[in-house]
Order: C-alpha cells, then sequence, then structure tokens
C-alpha cells in the first residue's frame, strides 16, 4: 500500500484566506514548511478507502520515522489474515482521527496475538463502573466497594487509561491519601480548640455574647469534623481496585495488575487482653481499655449472664457467650433451624446491617454455614425463652408478626442488630463490669472453649472460620490460669541442677521437723529434750497418792 512525505505550507491569503500551498513564496526556505505523512490503509468494508494521516513534523527525518513505524504496524497482519489486517487499519485510523500516539510494535504484536483490543481508550473510571454494575454480591458488600470506588479511587486514578495503570500511580494515590489524612488531623485539632475555647466564653454580657457569635461564625467557617483514611479502609480500597483489576484481566482487557504490587502500611489488628484484676484497677481509676477488643474473665462472664438473668434477650446473651454466634447470625437465626430435641441448631442465615437499614443474607462466607451442638442448660435456656415467646404471641394476638425468627421484638418482628449492640453496651455498663464490645462475647466463648482443651478444629467450625489460624490468631486469649499452668508444666520438663538440689534441701528440711515433732534423732534415740521430757513425767507420776 502506498504511503508518502510531503512538505505543507500553512500560510493563508490574507483576502481570501485560503492556503497558499504551492505559491506561498517562503515556500523555499528551509525551516518554513512542516513536514506530513499518508499511508494508504485496507479499505473498509463497503470499498470505501481509508488512510493514516498526520502533520506538523518539524524535520523529514522525524516524519520518516512515523511513516515507518505506521507501517511496521500494518507489517505485523499476515497477508492471509485478513482479520488482522482489519483490526490494525481500524486501529490506524482511529489513532489517526483520535490524534494519539503511536503504540508500540511489540505490545500491539502482544495484544494481536492474544485476541486482546489494539487500542482502548478506556479509563480507570469507566472500568469502576463497568465492573460493579455486573457484581452480583449482597447490598452492603456492593456499597462498601461502591463507597471505596466514589471516595477514593475514581477521584485519584479515574481519568488514567486503564492500560496503562502502574504501581507507580497507586503508590502516588496511598500517599496523596496519607497527606489527606495529615490535613484532616489538623484541621479537626484547629476545630477541636476552638470549641473548647467557645465553651470557656460565658453566656451573660453584652460582650461575651458578641464574642460567642464572633467565635461560632468563625467555628462555622472551618471544615467539619472528619475520620481519617485508617490502615484497614487503605487495604480494602486496595483490595477493592485488585478485584476489579483482576476481573480486566479475566476478560482480556489488560495483562498486569499493579495493585497486586503496591506496597502500603499493613494493618495491625489489636489484640485480645483478658481482663485481669491488675487491668480491672486500673480501667477503675483511669476509664481507659487496654485494648480496643478485651475479653471476660469465666467469672465476669458468669456475673453478667446472673445480672441480665432476667432480661427479654437473655437467651440471646447466653448463646452468644457460650457457642459464639456472629450478631447478624443471632438477629436471623430461625426457630426451624434450631433442634432443641437433638441439642443443635444450624446456622444458615444472618441479619445485615447496610447504613441503618437491615436485610436478610445468607452467612459470611461458606464456612459460615455450620451446625453448632448446644449443652444441656443452653437448651433448656432456649426452651424457657420459647415459652415466654408463645405466650408474648398469644398477648399480642393478631399484631404479632411471625417472622420465625428465634430473637424478636416484642412484637415478634426482625431485631435490629444497631439496636442489639446498643442494648447490651447499656447492660454492661448497668453491670458496673468492664466494658467489652458485643462481638467480644464471641472472643469470650473462644477462649473458654479452648481454655477447656477443645480441639482447634471444633472450636474453629463452631465459630464458622474457613481455616483453624483465623482462630488461633484472632480469637484466642489466654486466661491468666491456663497460662501458668502452661508455663509450670513447660518447666518442668527442664532438669536443672539447681533446682535439684533445692529440692534436696526441702526434703532434708521436711524430716528434720517431723523428727522434732516425734521426739527423736537421726538415729531413732530420743532427743535430750524428749529425755527431760519423759522424767518430769516419771517423777509427776510418783508423786500421784495411791488410793
Amino acid at each position: 500500500m502506498k504511503g508518502s512525505t510531503y512538505r505543507r505550507c500553512s500560510c493563508r491569503d490574507p483576502k481570501t484566506g485560503k492556503e497558499l500551498g504551492t505559491s506561498c513564496p517562503k515556500r523555499n526556505s528551509r525551516n518554513h514548511c512542516t513536514y506530513s505523512i499518508r499511508q494508504e490503509l485496507s479499505p473498509r468494508e463497503d470499498g470505501s478507502r481509508r488512510s493514516f494521516a498526520r502533520g506538523g513534523y518539524g524535520s523529514l527525518k522525524t516524519a520518516q520515522a512515523d511513516l515507518d513505524h505506521v507501517r511496521a504496524l500494518l507489517g505485523l497482519a499476515d497477508s492471509d489474515d485478513p482479520e488482522g489486517t482489519e483490526l490494525i487499519a481500524e486501529m490506524l485510523a482511529e489513532v489517526s482521527r483520535e490524534r494519539s500516539p503511536l503504540p508500540e510494535v511489540e505490545e500491539t504484536r502482544r495484544r494481536l496475538n492474544s485476541g486482546q483490543d489494539l487500542i482502548s481508550s478506556l479509563t480507570v473510571a469507566e472500568w469502576l463502573d463497568r465492573w460493579l454494575s455486573g457484581k452480583r454480591i449482597r447490598k452492603s458488600g456492593l456499597n462498601r466497594y461502591e463507597t471505596d470506588v466514589r471516595v477514593h479511587l475514581k477521584p485519584r486514578i479515574g481519568n488514567r487509561r486503564l492500560d496503562r495503570l502502574r504501581v507507580s500511580h497507586l503508590s502516588e494515590m496511598f500517599t496523596d491519601i496519607s497527606d489527606a489524612n495529615a490535613q484532616v488531623l489538623e484541621d479537626n485539632a484547629q476545630r477541636r480548640a476552638a470549641v473548647d475555647e467557645l465553651a470557656t466564653v460565658p453566656w451573660k454580657g453584652v460582650e461575651n455574647r458578641t464574642r460567642r457569635m464572633a467565635m461560632k461564625a468563625a467555628i462555622d467557617e472551618m471544615p467539619p469534623f472528619r475520620r481519617i483514611t485508617g490502615p484497614a479502609t487503605r487495604q480494602h480500597v486496595k483490595a477493592t481496585l485488585r478485584a476489579a483489576l483482576n476481573d480486566a484481566i479475566g476478560q482480556q482487557i489488560i495483562t498486569f495488575n499493579p495493585a497486586a504490587h503496591v506496597e502500603i502500611d499493613p494493618v495491625r489488628k489489636p489484640k485480645a487482653l483478658v481482663w485481669t484484676d491488675e487491668r480491672v484497677a486500673k480501667w477503675e481509676q483511669t476509664g481507659e481499655k487496654p485494648s480496643p477488643v478485651m475479653v471476660w474473665t469465666p467469672q465476669q462472664t458468669g456475673a453478667f449472664l446472673d445480672f441480665v438473668a432476667e432480661d427479654r434477650l437473655y437467651a440471646m446473651w447466653h448463646l452468644i457467650a457460650f457457642r459464639g454466634l456472629r450478631r447478624g447470625e443471632a438477629c436471623g437465626q430461625p426457630w426451624s433451624e434450631t433442634n432443641l430435641d437433638t441439642h443443635s441448631l444450624a446456622v444458615s442465615s444472618q441479619l445485615v446491617q447496610d447504613g441503618w437499614e437491615i436485610e436478610a443474607s445468607d452467612p459470611k462466607t461458606d464456612s459460615g454455614y455450620r451446625v453448632v451442638a448446644l449443652d444441656d442448660d443452653t437448651v433448656n435456656v432456649l426452651k424457657r425463652h420459647r415459652e415466654r415467646q408463645d405466650a408474648a404471641r398469644e398477648e399480642w394476638g393478631s399484631a404479632w408478626v411471625d417472622t420465625g425468627h428465634v430473637f424478636t421484638q416484642e412484637n415478634g418482628s426482625w431485631l435490629h442488630p444497631g439496636k442489639v449492640t446498643d442494648l447490651f453496651e447499656r447492660l454492661v455498663a448497668a453491670s458496673g463490669l468492664p466494658p467489652i464490645r458485643l462481638h467480644d462475647l464471641r472472643h469470650g466463648a473462644a477462649t473458654l472453649m479452648l481454655a477447656a482443651d477443645i480441639d482447634i478444629k471444633i472450636v474453629s467450625d463452631t465459630l464458622g472460620h474457613s481455616d483453624t489460624r483465623i482462630t488461633r490468631d484472632i480469637y484466642q486469649s489466654v486466661l491468666p490460669q491456663v497460662g501458668r499452668s502452661a508455663a509450670e508444666a513447660t518447666a518442668k520438663l527442664v532438669p536443672l541442677q539447681r533446682k535439684a538440689e533445692a529440692e534436696k534441701a526441702a526434703r532434708k528440711a521436711a524430716k528434720k521437723k517431723k523428727a522434732r515433732n516425734s521426739g527423736k534423732t537421726k538415729g531413732g534415740k530420743p532427743t535430750d529434750k524428749a529425755k527431760a521430757q519423759a522424767e518430769a513425767d516419771k517423777k509427776a507420776k510418783r508423786r500421784v497418792p495411791r488410793k
């Protein structure tokens, strides 16, 4: 196919406005004209001609280099490959029309051989919208993805070409997020300082009121209190982008996922700690929790259950404390999956909170579908709960909402998980016990089972974990007495000379003490003290008169 380079003058006749072309008097000047290229492409299906044309080159050399580049791209398709020839021709026509840079030859070859689009102007934002529209997951999960896309991904990398997204772009994005966090903290500190200062200004007096009005106006001009984007949120943003780009790879839109290689700060999960006497004492003095995740001792758990024994939802607190159900699983547990005769219940559904709305959903993971064994006491607690629920159903009559759930509101309707959490926190505060979260009861259940020497696999299955490592790493909080027993057992395994000598000395001391108590020496002879006591007994006996 024909192709050529040529000079072009863009000067125009001042009267007519038409290009002068070859009649331009300056045309023969060396640096006056620019160079252009034109390359014929294969005709369209309807037989019409098409070509690649580009101008504005400052030298013949650069124009010729681009013409050679175009011809190299055309040469990627074999003469007996009409489909490949058509794809490359369409690509070059679009590049010419959009005036975009010529694609690399090797990259085009790879795309052609792998069946990918030869040129793509798809942006990250466009792909994320397409990806979200195709997701078929529960509403709460979809909303979380949408938040990551809307708040973080689109504003920072949405305008970038999807096929040109690099690890460096993502590193810059997370650096921007960290910088924004610093600004948020500074804004929050300034607003908090202004609010605290306002609280010190008296209400009475014209001067004070004027000052308060000015301070309030200044506070209104400040940015509102905002939350920072913490490590866990940044990890979730990365996971969202990684999932979206993996799907793009699956559809052969891209071949590399930069989100899989960008490094960000790891999330340090809070360590679950037990409320020991020392920690309780410090909490009573300062009001501070040693860790966001705290676990009650068995005695504290028992004290709480005794305190809430008359609460309408006592059976729920009891079930979570001993069997470790999640909040949503307990709220969504149906009677149809609760078999008290066989001492078991099947976890097959849950209530999920999305914002303040709630919806029924499947368990969190596949391993969340499980059968949980029940002890005799828990079965009796659930039986009494069912009796009270039956009485409430009769009392409400036609107004009763028959959801079929084990735990409901007073009229039988769904329990709101958020309200359950609020109620639990109020009950804990009223009990006077050190504070824990409702989910910490689940931690406590895992701790109690492990302290009772229950096999880790059984504990993991009861909690609905996919891997026993999750149970060990997250939910195993060692109780003090369990840790001490383990320490003693470990120490006894190591023979130490000083320990043997100490034990020998202790046995010798005990033997001497026993000998003193018995009144005999090592050889079995009476001691001097024993002899004196015997003589005194004899004299006393002789002085006793005979009858």
